[in-house]
């Protein structure tokens, strides 16, 4: 609330304001005078979710944890170690590696002092360990401040999972990078989107943004994806630099694994799988395929920094979307 510009009301006026936005937020409402403080007043968007760690503690009515050396995989009979990257981290839910300090949330990433683990950090996400959906949302603006390490090995990644894998598992279900970055390039960010059939036969589109003027991670930038139905938009800063408006989705197996697409009925209706509700992710991990391991200069502890995470729904809602799809599948010659 202290975002709130009070400035020439009068006492009488500021109580209410104030009482009446608490009452808004306590009922699960944004005000559109609040919704107009955080994204203009002419803005096509209508703010429906935020945090601004504003609290003392992380808000666990808002965000779980993710925790260990990675996760179980078909029904929880194979456990894939290290996050299915090589990550060399365990995520932890302790204060050393997550917390909120002068309204922002701290994700740490630190060098161990037990065995089984070389470094420690943290993840968090809007998904309970259960299942539950502490918060979730199909189309809309998803942005996130937050400045982030510098060095090598070092992964911050800001993103979205689906709620539930209703296409079959990664990445026929989706996967949302609104933002990631290699610590060892301080000046480019990435943002991608997963996709396709289930592992192995996934795929992916993506954009690196090299933020102008000399620009760092390390410095606080706005991220945020616009998705609406049939197409995505990533900015930086205000910054469009991509737009995606074709994927696809294959919910077929064999052998326990995915399959690629043989014939137009393997492949699900457009637009999936980016038609179901998603949840956010923030987390920072160390090492991995995707940029190597920490070297001797990479500095710990290190921490990415979230001034604020906002969500929006567009005002008058979504626009329709044609059953047709993009116009074309996967692979050169499916069958129809």
């Amino acid at each position: 609330m202290d975002a709130m510009n009070l400035r020439g009301y009068s006492a009488a006026q500021r109580s209410v304001t104030v009482l009446a936005a608490l009452l808004c937020v306590a009922a699960g409402v944004i005000p559109d005078s609040l919704s107009a403080q955080r994204h203009g007043n002419n803005s096509a968007w209508r703010l429906v979710w935020y945090d601004e760690f504003n609290g003392a503690s992380i808000d666990t009515t808002r965000w779980a944890f993710d925790l260990g050396s990675g996760f179980s995989a078909d029904g929880g009979k194979t456990f894939v170690a290290g996050w299915g990257n090589n990550e060399l981290q365990c995520y932890t839910r302790s204060p050393a590696n997550v917390f909120v300090s002068n309204g922002r949330m701290h994700l740490r990433a630190m060098k161990a002092d037990s065995a089984g683990c070389a470094y420690t950090s943290a993840r968090v996400k809007t998904r309970a360990a259960d299942g539950r959906a502490l918060f979730a949302q199909r189309y809309g603006r998803f942005e996130f401040r937050a400045r982030l390490p510098v060095g090598r090995g070092l992964w911050p990644a800001l993103w979205l999972l689906p709620l539930r894998d209703g296409y079959g598992g990664w990445a026929a279900s989706g996967e949302i990078d609104v933002m990631e970055a290699r610590g060892q390039t301080p000046s480019t960010v990435l943002g991608t989107l997963h996709y396709g059939a289930g592992w192995p036969h996934n795929t992916y589109t993506g954009k690196d943004y090299v933020l102008p003027n000399g620009g760092s991670i390390a410095d606080f930038h706005l991220y945020a994806v616009e998705w609406e139905p049939g197409r995505m938009r990533w900015l930086v800063d205000g910054v469009a630099y991509q737009t995606q408006a074709f994927w696809w989705s294959s919910s077929a197996r064999e052998g326990g694994q995915g399959r690629a697409p043989l014939r137009t009925s393997d492949v699900n209706p457009w637009p999936a799988p980016f038609d179901t509700p998603f949840y956010l992710v923030m987390n920072l991990a160390v090492g991995g395929n995707f940029l190597g391991s920490p070297d001797a200069a990479t500095p710990f502890p290190s921490d990415v920094e979230v001034d604020f995470v906002r969500v929006y729904e567009r005002r008058g809602g979504i626009a329709r979307v044609s059953p047709r799809g993009p116009g074309k599948l996967p692979g050169a010659a499916i069958p129809r």
